[in-house]
């Protein structure tokens, strides 16, 4: 029978499916007689698929409520948003399909309807992730659903990459310096510019993950966009933008646990409007926050740091990520020329050698 948790309105149900297996899983309806009416239908796949070998038809909603209900918990809160988001367009194209006749035609039209609404291939792109993530998930729980997402993704252009000089980052520093509303901001981009840490990573930094002795800041998986623990690398610089905030706590929150914090201790929320006027100040034109951990990344690759360190830095997931800074090092690419250049200069010497030994 249906059943509740403590913690929801939704019914749960609990029933035995083929393999003989315990499956727990929620109904996603606050309605019984719908609870009633979804674990009766399970129960009777169920049973069909293991006394004839029949596979069961699975519809899009109840794939992606399996989906959900089996991998939500370990995403994050913003990401779990975000494929909520996907899911409910998806929902527009795929809604009643059943996802044992999925064909291709279907996705096409999903497509086609998306970029007349004026979406992006990279949106689109995003969206059909999800719902072939979710199709390869049910196929290694026994579904056996055809995918015909595969090789069907759009081209997408490649990702933004603005970066100021160093100059306009002093400019821009000393723009944030004069916000008095905003002390935070100055130390915050200083912070971001010498070790790439992204925003949030930074807004949600504690004091427990700061290491001053060695010159280090912990990021937990939790903590990452990429779900991957890794260690922020401080210089003098970045280190000087702590110090500051360490102050800043001193003085006005001795017991806040937050590293860019109000004087009353509460975590700092957002800067955007703070950034945006710093930059109207300092002059510079379509910049974004984010934009400052581009420009770690260009100073970095311009220093002749190579690109799978500056992967790391970054804490980027795949180097294909951190390759479209690779032509902000066009002497890498001038060097392996000439080197090509002195070969053949070499070659020739020899052919002019033989040549005069023969005459």
């Amino acid at each position: 029978m249906p059943y509740k948790r403590k913690d929801s309105p939704i019914w749960w149900v609990s029933y035995i499916d083929q393999s003989g297996k315990r499956v727990r899983c929620s109904t996603g309806t606050t309605d019984r007689k719908e609870a009633e009416a979804l674990e009766a239908k399970w129960k009777l796949e169920a049973y069909n698929a293991k006394q004839w070998g029949e596979e069961p038809e699975r519809s899009f909603e109840e794939l992606m409520l399996a989906y959900l209900n089996a991998t939500g918990r370990t995403r994050r809160p913003k990401s779990q948003e975000a494929v909520l988001m996907h899911i409910k367009r998806l929902k527009e194209t795929f809604a009643g399909v059943i996802m044992n006749r999925l064909q291709p035609a279907l996705i096409s039209q999903h497509i086609q309807a998306r970029q007349v609404a004026g979406r992006s291939n990279a949106t689109i792109n995003r969206e059909l992730e999800v719902l072939s993530a979710a199709i390869t998930w049910a196929n290694r729980e026994g579904w056996r659903l055809p995918n015909p997402v595969s090789n069907r993704m759009l081209k997408e252009p490649e990702g933004r990459v603005r970066w100021i000089t160093r100059a306009e980052a002093a400019a821009l520093l000393k723009a944030a310096e004069a916000e008095p509303k905003a002390p935070h901001l100055a130390p915050l981009i200083l912070l971001a510019l010498h070790t790439g840490m992204r925003r949030g990573e930074m807004l949600g930094l504690e004091w427990t993950r700061v290491d001053l002795h060695r010159n280090l800041v912990y990021l937990d998986a939790v903590h990452t966009k990429a779900g991957k623990r890794r260690s922020v690398p401080l210089n003098v610089l970045a280190r000087s933008a702590l110090l500051q905030q360490a102050r800043f706590r001193s003085e006005h929150c001795p017991d806040s646990r937050w590293v860019f914090c109000k004087a009353e201790g509460k975590q700092v929320g957002d800067v955007k409007r703070s950034f945006a006027t710093a930059c109207k100040r300092a002059d510079i034109l379509d910049f974004r926050f984010h934009d400052l951990r581009h420009t770690c990344a260009a100073w970095l690759v311009q220093a002749g740091v190579p690109l799978t360190e500056v992967r790391d830095v970054l804490g980027h997931s795949t180097i294909q990520m951190t390759e479209r800074y690779a032509h902000l090092a066009p002497e890498n690419a001038r060097a392996a020329v000439a080197l090509l250049a002195n070969e053949v200069t070499i070659e020739s010497r020899g052919n002019e050698k033989g040549l005069a030994e023969i005459s």
